[in-house]
């Protein structure tokens, strides 16, 4: 059952990912500075307050179903996918998120700086191929979830 856990969390995060690259990530990306004021002022939306509680209760519940299911036909799915999701966070911990935050705490302007959207485009190109990514994984966690429960050995 923990493993269904985990694989609903590991999807609540790849739909976080797809809302953001549909509603939010066109807008802020389209003319930096001067389309960043979602980021700024008294009424600043704060993604932070979703991705940072979804990553340790999402790598938590994997790492709980893969020691439940260490001796299963579930554990190789499981771990690569535990594998694959430590290696986008520790991308996103290393360029996503201090370019994200340069970017978007860059100064308000009105007017569109051609070096930081082409940063912006670039962000977001890589952060799709970052989605593609999970997406994949998600599937190898779903075909570990259709494998049998039964101990092995």
């Amino acid at each position: 059952m923990i493993l269904v856990f985990a694989s609903i969390s590991y999807v609540v995060v790849i739909g976080g990912a797809v809302y953001e690259h549909t509603a939010i990530v066109p807008v802020w990306t389209s003319a930096v500075p001067a389309s960043l004021a979602m980021y700024q002022g008294d009424y600043a939306i704060v993604p932070a307050s979703f991705w940072i509680p979804i990553h340790p209760v999402t790598i938590s519940l994997l790492l709980l179903a893969l020691l439940l299911n260490w001796r299963t036909d579930r554990r190789s799915p499981v771990m690569a996918t535990i594998v694959a999701y430590i290696i986008v966070l520790a991308v996103t911990f290393t360029y996503f998120v201090p370019e994200l935050m340069s970017l978007t705490q860059s100064e308000y302007l009105s007017t569109m700086d051609p070096g930081l959207t082409a940063r912006a485009a670039r962000w977001e190109f890589l952060s799709l191929i970052r989605l593609g990514w999970m997406i994949l994984f998600a599937v190898v966690l779903m075909v570990g979830l259709s494998k049998s429960d039964e101990v092995t050995g």
